[in-house]
């Protein structure tokens, strides 16, 4: 994969551009467009990143290109399987991706990992690389649920995640617990107690109010919300509703504004609680397109509002607490 990316750096850089030139234009005609003076430039506030994994086939310097093009601070960049940097080889490729990212002017804000225990020797090996590269935030991997002893399965994710932050604060790594849905974890309430004794400047969490709101509903998300914040290192926005078909109710993943999250309530939150760390733009919903190409374009397009609307609601968000 490596190699590809190598490849599309040195042959695509100009068609690239174009398109995403083209994306964005048509991305910010058909969406009203952030003020670019964000809360991420004003009073160290939040930077916005663009989760890499949707664009999986552009080679680091195409990544960052696109990044800054969409209107992004920076990078959510992949560490793990299929990812932009793979962990087998991330002592070598993470200082060359992070070298190309930098060399067109924007950074990596965090990086996503699926480590679950310090004993993976891929564990050391990402965190010693980010450590030594100056990235101090990463996303760990899932527990599952094997719902027979939820207490000791709890209970167990709890001792891996203390083995993870020792080895994390010898590379001078924060590490984010992300709250994905149907996951251990996921209720935030279950794993918290475990989370709570731990050294705060190595563990936190990656705070997702999508799959908050799937497994908290009504005002469970907010409680949530509130838990975590003065331990949110991370945060990832994305939206969702609830739709019933042929096989009975089922989440769907849709673009931001267009699902049940009260946007408003939720920049408020993040707002009172001074959050200045990264907001991570995902896109789970199917971005439509018959080829590589229009995939990558309608997917750039699909970014570029996400990001305005997100950059709107913590914007004002952050103005009307000013205001206070």
């Amino acid at each position: 994969m490596p190699g590809r990316r190598v490849f599309l750096e040195a042959a695509g850089g100009t068609a690239l551009a174009a398109l995403a030139g083209a994306a964005v234009t048509a991305a910010r005609s058909a969406a009203p467009t952030a003020p670019r003076s964000s809360a991420a430039d004003v009073g160290g506030g939040p930077r916005y990143c663009i989760f890499s994994k949707h664009l999986p086939d552009l080679g680091w310097a195409d990544l960052a290109a696109a990044a800054i093009d969409m209107g992004f601070d920076g990078i959510d960049l992949t560490v793990r399987t299929k990812g932009h940097v793979l962990p087998e080889r991330v002592a070598e490729d993470l200082p060359r991706a992070l070298d190309a990212i930098r060399a067109k002017g924007t950074t990596v804000s965090m990086i996503t990992t699926e480590v679950t225990s310090a004993d993976q020797p891929e564990a050391r090996a990402i965190f010693a690389a980010a450590g030594k590269a100056g990235i101090r935030l990463a996303k760990v991997g899932y527990w599952k649920y094997a719902l027979e002893d939820v207490r000791a399965e709890v209970a167990a994710m709890g001792r891996d995640l203390a083995g993870l932050a020792r080895l994390a604060k010898q590379h001078g790594v924060t590490i984010g617990v992300h709250n994905h849905q149907g996951n251990l974890g996921s209720a935030l309430w279950d794993i918290a107690p475990h989370i709570d004794p731990l050294d705060p400047a190595t563990i936190g969490y990656y705070f997702d109010p999508r799959h908050a709101f799937a497994e908290g509903g009504g005002v469970g998300w907010k409680a949530a919300t509130l838990l975590t914040a003065p331990r949110t290192k991370m945060i990832a926005v994305k939206d969702m509703f609830w739709d019933k078909g042929p096989k009975g109710w089922a989440i769907q993943s849709c673009p931001m504004g267009e699902g049940m999250l009260d946007w408003s309530w939720f920049a408020t939150a993040i707002a009172r609680s001074s959050y200045n760390g990264p907001i991570s733009v995902h896109l789970e919903y199917t971005i439509p397109g018959t080829t590589p190409e229009e995939i990558r374009r309608n997917t750039m397009e699909a970014a570029t509002r996400d990001l305005a609307f997100t950059k709107r609601h913590v914007t004002a968000a952050r103005d009307a607490e000013g205001r206070r």
